[in-house]
């Protein structure tokens, strides 16, 4: 994709997003997206599906491939709709209980699903499913090998591929824990991922988080689990069209890692305790 492409995917992503988000907002179903944010402050929702909206939009028209495009619909709107329901139903007294991966399973059981088990659950298979589109484009790294490999090898891929796309959603989403910190971590992963064949997935993710990152600042919004979801999953594609086997595996690797150093290490606390981390995460912020 051309350099002008890619600007033309970003501007989509970015003008999807914030009039989905004016839409979302002025529906009827905008107050009940209304949420108290960590310092007291009534934001909106309605961020969330207005980013997963214009960043699947901008990122399958951005596609090089029909098939490449379809993995992004798939990975983005479906992360984003399985991450609003754990944004509404898990904000019931009844689901709060439950934290973590190990929360859910200990709620799972005791007889319990929970809200964050149906998400965890609905972005793994968004991921699988988006995994098998990319399988059947040969303009994703490593498609000849796969094919050479036989059935074997292009399910293994498949499963690595799904692994990059969900992990890279969970990460986005354990890192929404301040305003901003998602969006701007988006950024960072995706603008080096805006380049090469498939550059066109990134440009329109990294566009729609740019075009709310001054809402999401202000706090006047939070993208919550379906914006943070649905942009990770969408980098995760992003990511698993440019690596072969070996490229995944080492993704997987380094995403299950992080995953499991949250359940033990705050990563507020660490970006707290690092200059250049805690500079980057306060810059733009709300101080009042």
């Amino acid at each position: 994709m051309s350099g002008l492409g890619r600007l033309l995917a970003a501007a989509a992503g970015a003008a999807a997003a914030r009039y989905a988000l004016r839409e979302i907002r002025t529906s009827p179903a905008g107050p009940a997206l209304e949420r108290t944010n960590f310092r007291g402050r009534t934001v909106s929702l309605a961020a969330g599906p207005a980013l997963a909206v214009g960043a699947s939009g901008a990122g399958a028209l951005g596609a090089a491939s029909v098939p490449a495009g379809a993995a992004v619909l798939v990975a983005g709107l479906g992360s984003g709709a399985v991450g609003l329901y754990d944004d509404v139903v898990g904000a019931r007294p009844e689901q709060k209980a439950a934290k973590g991966f190990a929360g859910h399973l200990a709620a799972l059981r005791a007889g319990r699903v929970t809200a964050g088990l149906v998400k965890v659950a609905g972005v793994g298979a968004a991921g699988l499913a988006a995994a098998a589109l990319l399988a059947a484009d040969p303009t994703v790294a490593g498609h000849p090998r796969r094919q050479r490999h036989g059935t074997l090898g292009r399910t293994v891929d498949v499963l690595l591929g799904a692994g990059v796309i969900a992990g890279t959603a969970n990460l986005l989403n354990l890192l929404d824990l301040r305003p901003g910190r998602a969006l701007k971590s988006g950024v960072l992963l995706g603008v080096p991922l805006a380049g090469g064949p498939h550059a066109g997935i990134a440009a329109g993710a990294v566009g729609a988080a740019g075009g709310l990152l001054d809402e999401d600042l202000g706090e006047r919004v939070m993208i919550g689990d379906s914006g943070a979801n649905a942009l990770g999953a969408l980098l995760g594609v992003a990511l698993a069209a440019r690596t072969g086997p070996l490229g995944r595996a080492g993704l997987l690797a380094v995403l299950a890692g992080l995953t499991a150093a949250s359940e033990k290490v705050s990563f507020t606390a660490v970006i707290q305790r690092t200059p250049v981390l805690r500079e980057l995460d306060a810059l733009g912020r709300r101080s009042d």
